[in-house]
């Protein structure tokens, strides 16, 4: 009698093992657009899905993580929300306008004259490619966000496309404080737990200081280039990477899921208003 409880025990976990793969299973192989055949994408694009998401950052120095943390965390972000969100995924641009970091190793720095106009070619390129929802996550602020909402907006207006730009770290700015209980910065305790969550490798906390944050001016107290610190703190005394991997998981569910919920709501206000 026992045995045959256990082997049923066993058939049930089977078959809500099979239903959950079955439910995740997608329509399409994969979501990345440089790894999908051409004839899978038109089979795919706009029939099946209309919606794309455009990750973009840059490379500067972000105190104890990867140079490149502007462009791992909205690459990974699209990833886990994709399938959500009913959306494909372009190619991450991980060069940017780079602005007051741009002199430290490892930077780079691409000028408005340049990035404008490429942006702007990319994003016509994805309408021409059957995308009427363009998604772009910037992981990067400064004047490149400017340049981003500027070059949308116009390719909406062009196009007949419906496009919107989030900049994941100041839209998760509550999820900060309701995890960590306080603000955070760049290469803050926030954007740090965000990069640990996805690669706990790309973390370096043997090689902090505190003397590595610096907070960022009030406006018309002072500036500086190069900024004086790989760490900007949004608030004095307030966001220094904590290194708890516990609660770097937990920001990172919280803000893809937010993300991933207002994309949906937008879109859902989109076709409601027939736009």
């Amino acid at each position: 009698m026992i045995k045959n409880r256990t082997i049923a025990s066993l058939a049930l976990l089977l078959i809500s093992f099979t239903a959950s793969a079955q439910s995740a299973k997608d329509f399409v192989s994969t979501r990345e657009m440089d790894r999908i055949n051409w004839m899978e994408f038109k089979e795919t694009v706009p029939s099946k899905t209309n919606t794309v998401i455009l990750p973009t950052g840059t490379l500067e120095p972000h105190g104890v993580i990867n140079n490149g943390a502007d462009n791992t965390a909205p690459t990974a972000m699209a990833k886990t929300i994709a399938q959500r969100v009913n959306a494909m995924i372009a190619p991450t641009l991980p060069y940017g306008m780079t602005g007051s970091m741009e002199s430290y190793p490892g930077a780079f720095q691409i000028t408005e004259s340049a990035y404008r106009p490429f942006i702007k070619q990319v994003l016509e390129g994805l309408a021409k490619n059957g995308f009427r929802n363009i998604i772009i996550l910037n992981g990067h602020g400064g004047g490149q966000t400017a340049v981003l909402q500027a070059v949308a907006a116009e390719i909406a207006s062009e196009k007949k496309v419906r496009t919107l730009v989030i900049n994941w770290w100041s839209f998760a700015s509550d999820e900060t404080k309701e995890v960590f209980g306080e603000d955070g910065g760049h290469a803050g305790l926030n954007e740090t737990a965000f990069i640990q969550a996805i690669d706990p490798t790309l973390v370096h906390p043997e090689r902090y200081k505190k003397e590595l944050a610096t907070a960022y001016p009030a406006p018309g107290t002072w500036s500086a280039v190069p900024f004086p610190s790989s760490i900007g703190l949004y608030q004095k005394g307030q966001g220094y990477p904590k290194f708890d991997q516990r609660k770097a998981d937990e920001y990172y569910k919280k803000v893809t899921d937010k993300v991933a919920s207002f994309v949906n709501e937008i879109i859902r206000k989109w076709d409601m208003a027939g736009l």
